[in-house]
């Protein structure tokens, strides 16, 4: 059997607001409540599991999306006058990032203070 990612728990002070945000940007529906964990799905069959804490220390969590996906979920963050930046350190604000290999991306905080990041895949470049 191949070894994949199930789930992970996201610490957050609110679950459920925190799963619709996340929910919201990616376009994705959330899910019913597992016992005291409000999961968003992805694509791939993992589950983001939100769970309420107290204090909650900041992650990164980097989702992948098509092109079309991308720019769907960036105009939800435009439209929600969500800050983004190009770079992890925050540091170039209302940038997008385009890598060599074509990959494109942006970050964002999402109410906890975690860092996320869209990006698409990796451009096949010219035929």
């Amino acid at each position: 059997m191949a070894v994949e990612l199930n789930h992970t728990i996201v610490p957050a002070h609110d679950p459920q607001a925190s799963a619709q945000f996340l929910g919201h940007i990616l376009g994705l529906p959330v899910d019913p409540p597992v016992a005291h964990f409000t999961p968003v799905t992805l694509a791939n069959g993992v589950t983001l599991d939100f769970d309420h804490h107290d204090h909650v220390d900041e992650h990164h969590y980097a989702f992948q999306l098509s092109d079309e996906e991308f720019e769907a979920a960036f105009g939800r963050i435009k439209a929600g006058g969500i800050t983004y930046y190009a770079d992890p350190g925050c540091r170039q604000p209302g940038q997008v990032y385009t890598s060599q290999s074509g990959r494109r991306g942006t970050y964002f905080r999402d109410p906890n203070g975690h860092l996320m990041e869209i990006l698409t895949p990796v451009s096949a470049g010219p035929a």
